[in-house]
């Protein structure tokens, strides 16, 4: 797994290209924890290099969309593959995280 972390104006973008599973999770988790609260509330994650989530990297987004939220900020997510958003259809997480087509649409959702 390997993490990209940028900003654009108060948003932060994280880039996460690999596997997205169990054992590749740990990063992720990490950095929410180290940075969530005290870094950004408002987080675009962009999926474009992801191929593969299981139920552990759903968690993980999910936690992190909660803790967005908690703060009254967001998690969006963007640029997901064809496998990766069947997953997030068909466990109706579609419904919970806004999805976008493009991180420019993601980040621009949150405006300023």
């Amino acid at each position: 797994m390997h993490l990209e972390l940028r900003k654009i104006e108060s948003v932060s973008i994280l880039e996460l290209s690999g596997r997205f599973d169990a054992y590749e999770v740990g990063p992720v988790v990490e950095w929410i924890n180290q940075n969530m609260e005290a870094f950004t509330t408002r987080l675009v994650i962009n999926l474009s290099g992801v191929k593969f989530v299981d139920s552990t990297a759903l968690a993980t987004l999910v936690q992190g969309m909660k803790r967005c939220r908690q703060q009254q900020g967001d998690l969006h997510l963007c640029c997901l593959q064809q496998p990766v958003r069947i997953i997030f259809e068909l466990t109706r997480l579609d419904r919970a995280i806004d999805i976008f087509a493009t991180e420019r649409e993601a980040v621009e959702t949150f405006g300023d």
